[in-house]
């Protein structure tokens, strides 16, 4: 029976890696992990480590988590996907016994029964064969790893997970904190520390390399076709979740592993909710339909907005409203260049839009363009949809971020009720570049006229029949 088990383990093992087949080649490849290590190290002051941490695992319903989502630092620094992990980085070359070394990861070990049940493992010899790290070890060797964090003159860290599910083991993700925390005797939070790392890793992150660059186009474009898709296949009668389910659909079609962000899917006055995320009214009716949808692919989020008709056409208030974002948006573009500040983006988004408003008689002060016009013009855009960047700084060469104006009037609104249940947004994905700015997400039309053109062709969605439940 002992020699049975050792066979089958064996076989697990043997098939786990030879069925890996068909994987989408264009993942970034360890070399850049491992120049986004060399950048971070860099950065550092003399003599320090810095410590990142996988995020912890969420449970869905009982004893199902939700599909696990890397740290995007990790994943930035590593390409590791699991979780359970831990991410040493030192200034320096380190010297133990007769290895040198300047970084270590501790990895979820291999199991082959938890593998059956929950995924494949990359294990100690994956992170090294895989991601390219020299020394590797699983999540347990961290507590007998001889390290002295107390003689470097800094620690370097984010802001570490409390809500973190404990299996007892000691070298799960509870495990590991605890371990760190023990070592290098941190008691309280220290926001110093908290600031360093995300000073790095926001310079780093804030300017894209060509490979990221890739993926954001990637990410990007197959939003764009979901986002016409539904502009092609919407109607009076179809449901916010049905739109929802085409975007999700094409998202997936073209590889993309999930959404950015929950979908935003509004009609009428749920599109005057920014967040709104039930998405499940039954019918659109003859109102606006707002959409603000993006897909994840390969860790990267796209992040789009359009505003269409339900029925294909704007009504002449819809249209109104459109046309005054849709120019806050031109303005906005034209200043998007190296050297502008960022936060001239929303300054001028604003500007129009107050102007706009009193045009159209719904404000008289100013100061109410908040009611209407509540957030910012302009967020980083990457591994997260609400990147990392420097908020305060200038636009710079392979930049990402938004542009995204919007007016929200919903019901009760203190405006002629003619203008309520009007919500519009316009979200365009933009790099800068040498001297001017390319819109990623220019394959999807913003345009008034050109969204009621493309409403009148049909999609395949529209031809799909399926029994009555």
């Amino acid at each position: 029976m002992k020699q049975f088990l050792l066979l089958f383990v064996f076989a697990f093992s043997f098939s786990t890696i030879q069925s890996q087949e068909n994987l989408p080649t264009d993942y970034l490849s360890k070399e850049f992990h491992q120049e986004r290590r060399e950048a971070f190290r860099n950065l550092m002051p003399a003599n320090s480590v810095a410590v990142v941490f996988s995020y912890p695992e969420r449970v869905f319903s009982k004893d199902i988590n939700y599909n696990y989502h890397q740290n995007p630092d990790m994943y930035y620094l590593t390409g590791y996907k699991e979780p359970d992990a831990v991410l040493l980085l030192f200034k320096e070359n380190q010297t133990t016994g007769n290895d040198t070394y300047n970084e270590i990861l501790f990895v979820r070990e291999r199991n082959a029964a938890q593998e059956t049940w929950t995924g494949r493992r990359l294990g100690v010899e994956g992170a090294k064969s895989k991601l390219g790290f020299k020394t590797a070890y699983n999540g347990k060797d961290f507590n007998a790893f001889a390290i002295d964090f107390k003689k470097f003159s800094q620690i370097i860290y984010d802001k570490i997970p409390t809500d973190v599910r404990n299996n007892k083991s000691g070298f799960d993700l509870a495990g590991l904190i605890e371990t760190f925390k023990s070592k290098a005797s941190i008691t309280t939070e220290n926001e110093t520390v908290y600031q360093l790392f995300d000073k790095i890793t926001s310079s780093l992150r804030e300017i894209k390399t060509a490979e990221e660059l890739e993926l954001m186009r990637k990410t990007v474009k197959l939003s764009c076709v979901a986002h016409n898709e539904v502009m092609k296949a919407v109607g009076p009668d179809m449901s916010e979740n049905e739109a929802d389910g085409i975007h999700r659909y094409i998202h997936k079609h073209y590889g993309a592993e999930d959404e950015g962000y929950p979908l935003i899917v509004g009609a009428g006055a749920n599109g005057c909710i920014l967040h709104y995320g039930d998405n499940n009214a039954t019918k659109m009716d003859n109102q606006l339909l707002l959409m603000d949808v993006g897909s994840e692919y390969h860790g990267y989020s796209a992040d789009v907005t359009r505003t269409i008709p339900a029925n294909g056409k704007f009504s002449p208030e819809q249209k109104a409203i459109y046309e005054l974002v849709y120019e806050a948006q031109e303005e906005v573009f034209k200043i998007c260049k190296e050297g502008t500040p960022f936060q001239d983006l929303n300054k001028k988004a604003r500007e129009v839009i107050t102007a706009g408003l009193i045009k159209l008689g719904i404000i008289t002060d100013p100061k109410d363009v908040r009611i209407y016009y509540p957030h910012s013009c302009s967020h980083f855009l990457g591994l997260d949809v609400h990147d990392k960047g420097n908020y305060m700084s200038t636009l710079k060469e392979n930049m990402i971020f938004t542009v995204e104006p919007g007016i929200y009037i919903p019901a009760n609104s203190k405006c002629d009720k003619k203008w309520w249940n009007i919500g519009v947004r316009i979200e365009d994905d933009i790099l800068i570049t040498k001297g001017s700015y390319e819109n990623l997400s220019a394959e999807s039309p913003r345009k008034w006229q050109e969204i009621e053109a493309l409403a009148k062709q049909k999609s395949t969605f529209n031809e799909m029949k399926f029994p009555k439940i």
